[in-house]
């Protein structure tokens, strides 16, 4: 006996992807070394295309109360490894 699935596909969101720079990946590594994690995730309480910006740093996690659509979403996560490398650094 054969059943079918009755239940409609859920929606789902894709990632932007963009390649990174030599330079960003140094920034990016250097902060996932000193546990600083940056990432995004959708957000399903909004628009379709709008996303979250998490940011972790040592376990602690905040969110910026913006959202952001695909490729804004990748530059704001790499503003944000850029400013704490650059705080971090000196």
């Amino acid at each position: 006996m054969v059943f079918r699935r009755r239940f409609q596909k859920s929606v789902s969101k894709k990632p932007a992807e963009r390649p990174w720079k030599d330079s960003e990946l140094k920034i990016i590594g250097w902060c996932m070394r000193n546990k600083i994690l940056i990432s995004t995730t959708p957000d399903w309480k909004d628009e379709y295309n709008r996303w979250i910006v998490h940011i972790n740093i040592n376990g602690r996690i905040h969110d910026d109360p913006k959202r952001y659509k695909d490729d804004e979403a990748l530059e704001k996560m790499y503003e944000y490894y850029k400013y704490y490398y650059d705080k971090n650094k000196r």
